[in-house]
């Protein structure tokens, strides 16, 4: 159900965006081999392609659930990938671009984790397996994360002491005054806050439960929410 509304909101979008950024955790898991993709998703990934070809750039963050996104987004559906956070301008305003994994989270599982997912010869290894059984493991992975969680949903907003993102933008501001806004997906809750009076931090909510976005049009930044056949992004 997911899949199918969100493409059916880039649709709706796919005449008047001239860019789409996604924010990361698009898909509950993937990976990609030499030779193979996962199954499903073509539906979404066809859509994608579909505002490529028509010159819309689609900027993909790669998440915690989709690391491991290497040349088939890119050569097959036309998507720019970043694997790091990223500053553009945009109509003479500053925005810092990231998924949100790993900044400011001082756990160390979660550092082990990270590190280990991201480390070269852990992946060579993974792509060893066959993907009848790497599939399934990564899915199961996925499923049983959510299932940590109270009702498989985030914890809820932590208060700016407290949540680990808005801690990182508050020390990265310092020495980046520039930037207008910051944007996060990763913590699945939606958050629009004031760190001062230039600049604002966003987490962009999720797909899941929320269907929540960020607009910008070219003077002004808004949250919204996608309601099928109300919504003017």
């Amino acid at each position: 159900m997911q899949e199918r509304r969100l493409v059916r909101f880039l649709d709706d979008i796919k005449d008047k965006a001239s860019a789409v950024y996604l924010l990361g955790d698009i898909f509950d898991f993937w990976y990609e081999w030499r030779y193979v993709v996962p199954k499903g998703y073509t539906r979404l990934l066809g859509k994608i392609s579909e505002l490529t070809d028509n010159g819309v750039e689609v900027h993909f963050f790669t998440g915690n659930h989709d690391i491991w996104a290497y040349h088939y987004f890119e050569s097959e559906c036309g998507m720019i990938i970043h694997r790091e956070p990223t500053t553009i301008e945009l109509y003479d305003k500053v925005f810092f671009l990231a998924h949100g994994d790993g900044l400011g989270d001082p756990s160390k599982n979660f550092k082990l984790i990270r590190y280990i997912f991201h480390n070269r010869t852990c992946q060579w290894m993974f792509n060893t397996i066959h993907p009848r059984w790497s599939m399934w493991f990564g899915l199961t992975w996925a499923k049983q994360s959510r299932k940590k969680r109270k009702d498989g949903m985030e914890p809820p907003y932590m208060g700016e002491d407290n949540e680990h993102l808005v801690l990182y933008t508050k020390e990265y501001m310092q020495s980046h005054p520039d930037i207008d806004f910051f944007i996060y997906g990763h913590r699945h809750i939606e958050l629009d806050l004031m760190l001062s009076q230039k600049t604002r931090m966003l987490i962009l909510g999720d797909w899941i439960t929320q269907f929540t976005y960020a607009v910008f049009d070219g003077e002004h930044l808004f949250m919204e929410n996608y309601i099928e056949g109300e919504s003017n992004p």
